[in-house]
């Protein structure tokens, strides 16, 4: 087993200036799997930075028992090279626990472990560092280098490559009254907040992450259990997971190549119809709230623990005479009827937007968009009007352009690889395409007449 190496953190040093082939803004899954890659080029010196002063992945979002929803292959970097010493097998390897790992038979990788293997990657890499936060970027035209400003030193840059990830979002009426009692389901382990054994909470979402904690605070010891937990959903019931052979074709290369193609209105819709493909619920969570519910109801007899509102948009949030929370809803199916739950905590699991990248402002009137996104090219670029060998690489920050795929792990490793062959100035070998043929195909007339 290896020796295991300090998380960096940049030090007190006086402010430095360096000159790389690219640096790396935030370290998360995606830019961590480009980092793995790069590693041991020194024909291509590269730095990555992010503002944390140690790694962190969802940490306070860890629930016990909660599990990935993709393969143990689609980690940082098998499915682009499968030799990579930075592979999740090469971390059972190297921590001793591979057979271990094999015996215990997991249906799914433990989500913590994978935290934990994510952690040790960004340990091996010297060439990340942790507490450093980049201020700003600006394009040095004499120098023809981007110009990187940290909170430690300036260092110059070829190109740069975001990965800065994501941020919890809750819905505008709940914004202005987060603390202790309502909160994100990203903080939902959090040792400083109050138990919540007693408590009626709810927990707003419909999603895996929703699911998750609600299965938690139904499963409970008796003496730490809630007084009530409601789960509400605006979906019509609580979904699955689309895991089946040809939807998982939405998350190969071939797929994410034939969506970045088509017109802007009709990914749209392919998002928008296939979003229980990404963000439906894992079929073991579901089987086990169903169990617990028949446990408590028919088993312990505790007739009145749950309360499953599914098919019902939150429409307000105030506050109430017992110092708790009123959740006003609307029902899907019947507009003109309004419903009020009363709870003293509220778990809002209502997903996550594109992080902030405020530290682009200095050129920012340089890159094109596309809606809410930077408009990227095929190899994850974003198009601007600097020199065409200086690149600003975006990494899950193109779920319209790229799919539902693009914030998921699935491709990953595969997006790193088009990015380091960008960089390189190669080609890798593609995989064989899909047994789907996406594409529409003209008649033989009309190809003719092109």
């Amino acid at each position: 087993m290896g020796k295991p190496v300090e998380n960096r953190v940049s030090g007190n040093s006086e402010p430095q200036s360096a000159q790389y082939r690219c640096v790396g803004i935030g370290v998360g899954p995606a830019n961590l799997s480009l980092a793995s890659l790069l590693h041991g080029r020194s024909e291509t010196p590269n730095l990555f930075l992010d503002q944390k002063e140690r790694f962190g992945w969802h940490d306070n979002q860890q629930i016990p028992g909660a599990s990935l929803q993709v393969s143990l292959l689609k980690d940082l970097v098998i499915l682009s090279d499968p030799t990579n010493e930075f592979s999740f097998l090469s971390y059972l390897h190297e921590q001793g626990k591979i057979y271990h790992f094999i015996n215990a038979q997991y249906d799914a990788v433990p989500r913590r472990e994978f935290r934990n293997y994510l952690e040790w990657a960004s340990r091996r890499n010297e060439n990340i560092v942790f507490g450093e936060k980049v201020v700003a970027v600006d394009f040095d035209d004499v120098r023809d280098s981007f110009v990187v400003h940290t909170s430690r030193r300036t260092v110059t840059a070829e190109n740069i490559c975001v990965g800065v990830g994501t941020r919890s979002w809750v819905p505008a009426h709940a914004r202005d009254k987060l603390g202790d009692t309502q909160f994100h389901v990203s903080d939902f382990i959090d040792g400083t907040r109050p138990g919540l054994a007693g408590k009626r909470v709810a927990v707003v979402g419909g999603g895996q992450s929703g699911a998750e904690a609600f299965l938690d605070l139904i499963s409970r010891a008796p003496k730490e259990l809630p007084r009530r937990v409601t789960w509400i959903s605006r979906r019509g019931n609580y979904f699955p997971i689309d895991d089946s052979p040809f939807t998982n074709e939405y998350y190969t290369p071939s797929y994410s190549e034939y969506f970045a193609g088509v017109d802007r209105a009709v990914r749209e819709s392919l998002n928008s119809r296939h979003v229980l493909s990404s963000d439906g619920i894992s079929e073991s969570t579901l089987r086990d709230i169903y169990q617990r519910c028949y446990e408590h109801r028919f088993i312990e007899g505790t007739q009145d623990l749950l309360a499953l509102l599914p098919n019902r948009a939150v429409t307000d949030v105030s506050g109430n005479e017992s110092g708790g929370w009123t959740i006003e809803m609307g029902h899907n199916d019947r507009p003109d009827v309004v419903e009020y739950v009363d709870v003293d905590t509220i778990v809002w699991a209502t997903g996550f937007r594109p992080a902030s990248t405020e530290f682009l402002a200095p050129i920012e009137s340089r890159l094109e968009r596309e809606g809410d996104e930077y408009r990227i090219d095929r190899d994850f670029a974003v198009q601007w009007d600097g020199p065409r060998d200086r690149l600003i690489f975006m990494q899950n920050a193109a779920r319209g352009q790229r799919g539902l795929a693009d914030p998921n792990l699935s491709l990953t490793a595969w997006r790193s690889r088009r990015i380091l062959d960008r960089l390189l100035g190669v080609g890798s070998d593609e995989q064989l395409p899909s047994f789907v043929e996406w594409s529409a195909k003209p008649p033989v007339d009309d190809l003719d007449a092109l």
